[in-house]
């Protein structure tokens, strides 16, 4: 079975506010086995960047300025996912902005659903994580995916770390892994350490002014660039 994991980067959240797509990026898997085969194309959309999106993938409309639009790559793309079942996290977006941008290319484009099955690795991370975090991030420490290289997201990156989380969600094994470490968790829970009665009391170092605002700030940095949010805002009640 041919099986391409794909992903995009873009303008902004919205097609329908006329954002766009920058960068695809897609690598193939073969009966379970990465073949080394992939597509990665950045697109020039003709617009502005917003600052956001800018501060997640670090592409600019500087590098962007000499790269083909879409309806250039748009025949070498479709060659390259026809037949397959496309794997993408979070489904939605990426094909909404790829099905808005066949569209603009062609008025008679069909929409990728048609000619892919589409394999949604979000939906299917929530049915076996129910109420975790099933962000990409979250699924390479659950997994044990070294996405260490992941400072800003890129297409090609994020498919070819999606492809290992996938391989790893599908084949079984990861299940006895996290049983092993839960088991060993409970091991040493069990181990009861002994403290000296006369131990010294553990010193409290309040955190200062200028280091709360740092905390703060970063909070809200990770609220707006995460997918589920910060979940340390929404514990202290302000998100």
């Amino acid at each position: 079975m041919r099986q391409i994991v794909l992903d995009t980067e873009t303008t902004g959240l919205d097609p329908l506010q006329g954002h766009r797509i920058i960068e695809i990026g897609c690598v193939e898997i073969e009966n379970r086995r990465l073949t080394g085969s992939h597509f990665q194309r950045y697109i020039n959309p003709h617009r502005e960047i917003d600052v956001g999106a800018i501060e997640v993938h670090g592409i600019t409309s500087e590098f962007l300025a000499d790269k083909p639009s879409f309806k250039q790559v748009e025949a070498d793309f479709l060659e390259f996912v026809a037949d397959s079942e496309l794997i993408i996290h979070n489904a939605p977006f990426d094909l909404g902005f790829l099905n808005y941008e066949l569209k603009n290319a062609s008025a008679n484009a069909e929409d990728l659903q048609t000619i892919c099955s589409v394999l949604d690795t979000l939906v299917m991370a929530r049915e076996k994580h129910p109420g975790q975090r099933n962000s990409l991030d979250a699924l390479c420490k659950r997994y044990g995916v070294d996405n260490t290289q992941r400072e800003l997201h890129g297409a090609l990156l994020d498919a070819e770390i999606l492809a290992d989380v996938y391989l790893l969600m599908t084949s079984g094994q990861s299940s006895l892994s996290l049983r092993e470490e839960q088991t060993e968790v409970s091991r040493k829970a069990r181990k009861k350490r002994k403290l000296d009665p006369n131990r010294q009391p553990l010193p409290v170092v309040l955190a200062t002014e200028k280091e709360l605002a740092e905390h703060e700030s970063r909070l809200h940095a990770i609220d707006s660039s995460s997918e589920d949010g910060c979940l340390w805002l929404s514990l202290d009640g302000k998100a």
